[in-house]
Formats: structure tokens, sequence, C-alpha cells
């Protein structure tokens, strides 16, 4: 491995690290001190050891065996989020969504409150579009700067992203390091409601104390998942101790010991009746990496 200012383990366990709690190791987790580091490390690393970036872990299944290369976690050191002028934010890359839209209601800018309700940071954010109660990223998003896996800083344009529904043209195994977000003017009251608003909508529909991946299948638009799936008769469907949420059926749930097979393959299974009952074939929004044991 390169040597690093930030913190680089072989063998570090992830499950502590993912929200569904279960999968392997990663061959190297490595923290960076800051940008520069980060960049230097992935120059230096030989171009054949795959680069997966993770945040809080939601959104994500790593599957058993583990993943055999260098998981970088973006810690403290991008974590920050900067006010540039009345209506722009530039936010670390290991920010979350909470810190995020609290600190535009502090800044008086609204319209990014909608990240309130996404559980995970900015780089996942700009990576794959996050969304909720009506906005995109790609509604708010100026540019983002990535470090390639080359070690290239690069800055990408809205509009160079290439952003769909739960997808964008970003470079795979690229690392965002921040991101720039445009907002409006509001009121610090209006702009809390609307939080609050939107916090007390989560906690009725989802099942946020649960060991869970959050949103499992991408909306088959202009339906959602989880009607095709509980029309489908998969609410509360089992596999070991894997389980659809019965509060909200795009929700799996690991009751207490599944492995992350189990949570897999029940996907699958909910994927197979979804598609023999209705014709719909759902699309996973969970990243699934790694190796099988």
């Amino acid at each position: 491995m390169p040597t690093a200012r930030g913190k680089l383990r072989l063998q570090a366990p992830l499950a502590p690290l993912v929200w569904f709690k279960s999968g392997g190791p990663a061959r190297w987790l490595f923290e960076p001190a800051d940008r520069d580091d980060l960049q230097q490390f992935l120059r230096d690393l030989p171009a054949h050891v795959p680069v997966m970036a993770l945040g809080l872990g939601s959104n994500l299944i790593v599957r058993d065996g583990g993943f055999p290369g260098v998981v970088v976690r973006l810690g403290k050191p991008f974590a920050t989020v900067e006010r540039l002028d009345e209506v722009t934010l530039r936010c670390g890359g290991g920010a979350s969504g909470i810190l995020v839209s609290s600190t535009a209601r502090d800044a008086r800018i609204t319209g990014i409150e909608f990240l309130r309700s996404i559980p995970g940071t900015v780089g996942g954010f700009v990576r794959m579009n996050g969304g909720a109660y009506g906005r995109e990223v790609k509604d708010v998003l100026v540019e983002a700067e990535v470090v390639l896996r080359s070690g290239e800083v690069r800055t990408f344009s809205r509009d160079e992203l290439g952003y769909s529904y739960r997808h964008s043209e970003l470079p795979e195994r690229a690392v965002v390091v921040s991101a720039t977000f445009r907002g409006e003017p509001g009121e610090p009251a209006a702009i809390q409601a609307e939080m609050d608003r939107i916090a007390q909508s989560r906690e009725q529909s989802q099942p946020l104390r649960s060991r869970t991946g959050g949103s499992t299948f991408k909306n088959p638009l202009p339906r959602k998942a989880w009607e095709v799936i509980d029309a489908a008769g998969c609410r509360g469907l089992r596999q070991g101790d894997a389980q659809v949420s019965e509060k909200h059926c795009n929700f799996l749930l690991n009751l207490g010991s599944a492995s992350s097979a189990d949570i897999e393959a029940l996907g699958d299974e909910v994927r197979r009746r979804v598609a023999e009952h209705s014709g719909v074939e759902l699309q996973w929004e969970i990243q699934r990496v790694g190796v099988a044991r």
C-alpha cells in the first residue's frame, strides 16, 4: 500500500459501519487526512486494486466475503459546510444531509430541506442523484469536486454529471470530496417547519429504528415500488432473519442475525414475485458490493 497521513487499516470490519450490520471486511479501509492525502494515495495505488467510497453505510449491502480492495471513508475533515454567498453552500463529501440542511436553515437558505430526509452523505447524494419529497440533488447542485481513481482532481458541473432518476454519469471509483449547492433566500422558521414536516412524515411511514438499508428498489415510475411489492403479497415476507418491512415494504430489515446473502436473496425473491404478479421489473436502488462468501 502507498504511504498515507490518514488512517489505513487491514481487514477492517465493515458490518459496524453499515446500516444492515452485516457483511464481510474491507481488505483495506482508508480514512484520508484531507483531499491531498486522498489524491496522493489513489495516484500511487496500483491500478488493479478496486476502490469504493463509503458514507454513512445506508443504501448498501456489503456481501459476506467483504470488499477485496480499498474502501475510502471520508471522516471529520470532509464533514464541513461553508457558506459562499447568500444562497450557496460548499459542502464536504462526508457531510450528512442533516448537517447540510441545518446549516442552510441557519444561513436563511431554503430549497435544501429535502436533504434532511436522506440518510447519507454528500458524496452519495451526488453520485446517486439523491432525492425525496419532490426534489433531487440535480435541482440544487452547482458543481462537484471529485478525486478520480487515477488521483486526478476534477470539478464536474451539474450538466456534466448527466443526471437522471437515481443515477449520474460520475466516473466509477471516483470519490466526491465536495459539492456546491444553491438554494433561495428563506426564513429560518419556515425552513424549520418544513424540516419538521419531513421528519414527522419519515417517522410515521418508515422503519427508522431498524437495521435497514433505506429504499431498496427504484420506483418504477409512474408507480411506487412499495405499491407493486405490496400488491405481490410481499409485505412481511421473510428469509431467515431478513424481512420485508411491514411498515414500509420497500424497506428490507435485518431482524438480528441475517447475513448479507439472506438480505440480497430476499430482495431477489421480491423482484421475482413482483415480476410474476405485475410484469414490473424492479431495479435495485441499494448498492450491492463485494464478493459472496
